[in-house]
C-alpha cells in the first residue's frame, strides 16, 4: 500500500471526526429551537443528548469484536450511514422520544467509527501511531469550532436551522463515496489466525487438536498495584470525559443565562474554547515526547483544568470567560483523555483490547449520566452546573496524583515511562 494511498484513506478517516465534532454540540448549540419543536424545556433536550452515551455503551464491545472480525473499513462505513442516519432523523423528530432513538444511533455510530478509525490508523501509519491518533482529536476540535459559527450565521440571516443537520449529512454521504474504493492495510492478526486455521486444516488437525498443538502462555494474576491502577485510571476515564463534556455542551447556555451574553457572543465560547483544544492537542504532543511524561502530563493538566474551571465558576465576566474558554479546551480538551488510556496500556500490556474497552465504557457512561445530571441542574440553574464540572475536576486531580503514587510505591516495570 502507497503511502499516497494510506494519507488519502487517513483523510477520509479523519473528515468523519471532523462531523462527529459537529455532532457533539449541535443539538446544545440548538437547543432552543430544539426544545421548541419538541415541546420540552433545556432539560428535554439535555436528556435528548444523554441518549449518545447509551448508544455508545450499546456496541462498543461488540464493534470491537466486528471490527477484527469484519475489518476497519466495513465499521468505518457503517458508522457514516448510522451517522448520517442521526442528522436526518433528528430533523424528522417530533417529539423528544424519537429524537432520543435517534440519539441512540449517534451514540452507535460513534462506538462503531472508534473501532474502525483508531485500529486503522495505528496499522496506517505503524511507527507514528500515538501522533496519527491524538490527530483525530485535532479534527474533533475544527468541527466543535466550526458548528456554533454556522449556527450563529443561520440565526444571524434568519435561515433554516436543520441547514448545520444537513450539511453534516451531505459531507457523511460524500465521505462514505470516497471511502467506498479506499484501501485499508491487511489486519495482521486476523491474517495469521486465517493461516494458522488453513495449516492446521490441510494437517487434518480438528481445533481442538491444534490448540493442543499451540498451548497459550499462562495468564499472570494481577498484582495489587495493577487493580488499583486500573480502578483509578477507569474512574479517570470517566472524569477527563466530562470534565470537557459538560463545557463543550453548556458553555453557550452558562455565557447567555450567566454571564448575560447574547446567542452570538455565548457560541462565540464555543467556538474560543474548540481553537484552545486545537492548540493543546499540538502542545501535548510537543510535551509529552520531549518534556513531560504521562502521568505528570495528567497531573498538570487537571489542576490547569480545575483552576480555570474555579475562575470561570466564581467570576462570570466577560474577559474571564474569554480566557477561560481558550484555556480549559487547550487543557481539559487537548488529548488528556487518550494520555489516560495509553498509560493503562503500558500498564497493561497483555490486555490492551480489554482494558481500552473497559476504558472507553467509563467514557460513554460519562456521555450518558451527565446530560441526565445537568439536565435536573438545570432546573435550578446553569451557574450550577458549571460549579458541578469544579467538582469533576477536582477529582481528577485526585486520580491523577494516585496514579503517580501508585507508580512510585509500586515495582511496576513501566514507572519510568509513564512517571
Amino acid at each position: 500500500m502507497s503511502h499516497a494511498e494510506r494519507m488519502k484513506t487517513a483523510i477520509c478517516l479523519y473528515l468523519n471526526y471532523l462531523v462527529h465534532g459537529m455532532a457533539i454540540v449541535i443539538l446544545a448549540q440548538n437547543m432552543i429551537v430544539l426544545g421548541k419543536e419538541w415541546h420540552v424545556g433545556d432539560a428535554g433536550v439535555a436528556y435528548v443528548i444523554s441518549s449518545l452515551g447509551i448508544g455508545r455503551l450499546i456496541v462498543l464491545y461488540l464493534g470491537g469484536e466486528i471490527s477484527d472480525r469484519m475489518g476497519r473499513r466495513f465499521m468505518v462505513k457503517i458508522g457514516v450511514v448510522t451517522y448520517a442516519l442521526f442528522f436526518v432523523g433528528i430533523l424528522i423528530s417530533k417529539n423528544m422520544y424519537e429524537a432520543y432513538f435517534f440519539g441512540i444511533l449517534a451514540g452507535m455510530a460513534n462506538s462503531f467509527l472508534d473501532t474502525g478509525t483508531y485500529p486503522a490508523l495505528m496499522e496506517l501509519f505503524p511507527r507514528k501511531q500515538a501522533s496519527a491518533n491524538i490527530l483525530i482529536k485535532a479534527f474533533v476540535s475544527v468541527g466543535e469550532l466550526i458548528l456554533p459559527i454556522f449556527v450563529a450565521s443561520l440565526e444571524h440571516f434568519d435561515l433554516w436551522y436543520g441547514w448545520s443537520f444537513s450539511v453534516c449529512a451531505v459531507l457523511l454521504a460524500a465521505n462514505f463515496i470516497f471511502l467506498w474504493n479506499r484501501e485499508f492495510p491487511d489486519m495482521a492478526a486476523h491474517k495469521a489466525k486465517r493461516a494458522a486455521k488453513l495449516a492446521a486444516k490441510q494437517a487434518g488437525q480438528t481445533p481442538v487438536e491444534a490448540a493442543a498443538a499451540n498451548p497459550a502462555e499462562p495468564k499472570q494474576p494481577l498484582t495489587g498495584s495493577q487493580w488499583a491502577l486500573g480502578i483509578v485510571l477507569t474512574i479517570f476515564g470517566y472524569v477527563s470525559m466530562s470534565t470537557f463534556y459538560l463545557i463543550s455542551q453548556w458553555l453557550t447556555q452558562y455565557g447567555k443565562d450567566v454571564v448575560n451574553l447574547d446567542m452570538t457572543h455565548a457560541r462565540l465560547l464555543v467556538s474560543i474554547y474548540s481553537i484552545g483544544s486545537i492548540s493543546g492537542v499540538l502542545l501535548t504532543v510537543i510535551l509529552v515526547e520531549r518534556v513531560l511524561k504521562p502521568a505528570w502530563f495528567m497531573l498538570l493538566d487537571t489542576t490547569i483544568s480545575f483552576i480555570t474551571l474555579l475562575l470561570m465558576a466564581s467570576t462570570p465576566v466577560l474577559p474571564v470567560m474569554l480566557v477561560g474558554s481558550f484555556v480549559i479546551g487547550a487543557s481539559a480538551a487537548s488529548g488528556v483523555m487518550q494520555m489516560g488510556m495509553t498509560i493503562m496500556g503500558i500498564a497493561f500490556p497483555k490486555a490492551k483490547g480489554r482494558i481500552t474497552g473497559i476504558y472507553n465504557m467509563a467514557g460513554a457512561l460519562s456521555s450518558f449520566t451527565i446530560p441526565i445530571v445537568t439536565g435536573v441542574l438545570s432546573k435550578t440553574s446553569v451557574h450550577s452546573i458549571m460549579c458541578f464540572d469544579v467538582f469533576i475536576a477536582a477529582i481528577g486531580i485526585v486520580c491523577s496524583l494516585c496514579v503517580i503514587l501508585i507508580f512510585k510505591k509500586s515495582h511496576v516495570s513501566v514507572t519510568e515511562e509513564v512517571a
